[in-house]
């Protein structure tokens, strides 16, 4: 009985010592109010009962449902110059929570209590002198019966130095990360996640003490660690981030719901949306298959313009890596295979949201879990139809230019037209599939020459022609017409009209024949299957040449270019005349699609 009369001696006193600190703020003035938020609920009702306890023992209490989605426990408004010094004192006293702070009213969407105020109606308070006969000290401290009351605690010292070195030594590895995942969040801290403590993570934490008022001393008590602990948490329930099972897609995973919500089911994706302005994608891939399945799907989330063209690609066994960046985009993609399914997930976000993803992240790969089931191929929106642009709804990433090329060596180099690779090409690809590098150019004579990275092995390459080809005979030439929907090279057939340009260049041929854009670059073949030539682009200086007329170069006048690109092609020795069948399989066996992407 001592100690409780003690205790309640000592609330007592503190009661009234919060009065003078609160209700006695100073002069009335006009001002612009902010409010120190104390706590935040998810239930209503829950944060209606907090106020009620709270406005027992503090006085403007308020209760704000806040854009979040949560309802936050808040005092004011006060005047800004006031807030802080407030919230340091209630600290002191322990009537508030550690995590406590200042905030504008900014956050909150609509006041729920006190029921039928509005504090929120005009943002330029008006601090007033209280009522001139203050309630009694048992008054503020005792509540009226019914009315659930706050306990009142009264705080142990903060810890001494030596104190603080002796309860962080007892940390496991999980709380150091914790910490200096908390310190990163909160741009503290730059470095690995090591558990270890050294200059870095300590140069952080006296960051961090002397920015929220304590004293630096780089090492942090039992209560400024929870309070930490407690802002990263307060940070992250912001975010939304809420564990989703999806029963139909047989997949949970922790999503930050206050980004995206669920969409739609467009096989294989569960797909959701952006929230509000946030620019923030998440697709849950789930289909039934084998590793031909999930290497498929590797190749065609690549097409997609959610996958920006520069970042990490990783393909091994049972799983594969995705990373894409840009200037506007970002996502990250990975799936495994897994008891007969694909699964995996997207992750797609704006630059702008870098940090908060650098949390995100983890939390979705460290909480992916795939269950039974498997989504349904016929999961699809109604009335969605078939678009060469779309694949399951997204958007499939062009290219900026489509050309034609032909392999002239036996490691896979390609020549083709320099209008293949004008402009700032980012990426330029051979068969859309391996990349490759300009070794050398002409522009003069529009001619480019391309390196794959990695060595290829063509099933045929160009056997040029030691000699011109002869007047009025057969040609024909390889190509990709409709910028490459083919998918397998064309032959159109003519015949060889000029063995000079329009103008009387040596170095030029005229087909009578026609040709389309993206069929510039392809081979020109006698009907032995010797290559005459390479196509060139439908305009011959600021003149489109009529649509029969197909200008090439003479692969017997660029004997000097091939060496000056480091080329040593092999010169023909075809006496035999090839079926227009033979032909065109040589023709699509040698020539490729040259592709530029930005």
């Amino acid at each position: 009985m001592q100690v409780n009369g003690f205790r309640r001696l000592l609330a007592i006193m503190l009661a009234a010592m919060v009065y003078v600190t609160l209700v006695l703020p100073g002069p009335a003035h006009a001002q612009q109010g902010v409010f120190i938020q104390i706590e935040s609920h998810a239930a209503l009702t829950e944060a209606e009962s907090r106020a009620r306890a709270y406005a027992q023992i503090v006085p403007d209490v308020n209760a704000f449902r806040a854009n979040t989605g949560l309802y936050a426990v808040a005092l004011g408004p006060y005047a800004p110059n006031d807030a802080q010094g407030l919230l340091r004192q209630l600290l002191a006293q322990g009537l508030v929570p550690r995590d406590s702070f200042v905030v504008t009213g900014e956050p909150y969407v609509t006041q729920v209590y006190p029921v039928g105020a509005n504090v929120l109606a005009n943002p330029a308070q008006t601090l007033t002198e209280p009522d001139a006969t203050p309630p009694s000290i048992e008054q503020s401290i005792l509540p009226q019966p019914g009315t659930p009351v706050a306990e009142t605690v009264i705080e142990e010292p903060e810890e001494t130095l030596q104190q603080a070195r002796q309860s962080e030594a007892q940390l496991d590895r999980a709380g150091r990360d914790a910490l200096q995942i908390a310190l990163q969040w909160f741009g503290f801290y730059n470095s690995t996640i090591d558990g270890a403590f050294g200059p870095g993570t300590r140069n952080a934490m006296s960051s961090w003490q002397a920015d929220r008022g304590f004293e630096a001393t780089g090492v942090l008590t039992t209560r400024q660690r929870a309070q930490l602990l407690e802002e990263y948490s307060s940070e992250l329930a912001a975010l939304g981030m809420e564990n989703v099972t999806e029963e139909r897609a047989g997949i949970r995973i922790d999503l930050p719901l206050a980004m995206v919500r669920f969409a739609d089911y467009n096989f294989p994706f569960v797909q959701y949306e952006s929230v509000g302005d946030s620019g923030v994608q998440v697709l849950l891939i789930s289909q039934p298959g084998d590793r031909n399945t999930l290497f498929g799907l590797y190749e065609i989330m690549q097409t997609l313009e959610i996958v920006p063209l520069d970042g990490q690609r990783e393909r091994q066994g049972d799983r594969f890596l995705l990373t894409g960046q840009s200037d506007n985009l970002r996502s990250h993609t990975e799936a495994r295979l897994t008891g007969g399914a694909v699964k995996g997930f997207t992750l797609v976000w704006p630059p702008e949201r870098d940090a908060e993803i650098a949390r995100v992240l983890p939390m979705m790969r460290d909480s992916f879990a795939a269950l039974d089931g498997v989504l349904d191929p016929g999961a699809i929106p109604e009335g969605v139809e078939n678009d060469i642009d779309t694949i399951s709804g997204l958007d499939v990433r062009r290219p900026a230019r489509v050309r034609s090329g032909f392999y002239v060596d036996a490691q896979g180099s390609v020549l083709t037209t320099t209008e293949a690779v004008e402009g700032q090409c980012a990426q330029v690809l051979i068969d859309e599939a391996y990349e490759a590098d300009i070794a050398y150019r002409d522009d003069a004579l529009g001619l480019a020459v391309l390196r794959p990275r990695q060595r290829l092995a063509p099933i045929a390459f160009a056997q040029m022609a030691p000699a011109p080809g002869r007047l009025r005979a057969d040609v024909a030439v390889a190509g990709f017409p409709f910028d490459g929907a083919l998918g397998t090279a064309s032959m159109v057939f003519g015949t060889l009209a000029e063995l000079q340009g329009i103008d009387g260049e040596q170095t030029l041929q005229r087909l009578a024949l026609p040709t389309a854009d993206s069929e510039a670059g392809g081979p020109v073949f006698d009907l032995t299957g010797s290559v005459l030539g390479m196509v060139l682009p439908g305009v011959s200086g600021a003149r489109a040449l009529p649509e029969d007329v197909t200008l090439a170069l003479r692969a017997d006048q660029l004997g000097d270019v091939f060496a000056a690109a480091g080329l040593n092609p092999t010169l023909s020795t075809r006496t035999e005349t090839l079926s227009r069948d033979r032909l065109a399989r040589l023709g699509a066996d040698m020539t490729v699609t040259v592709t530029c992407w930005n």
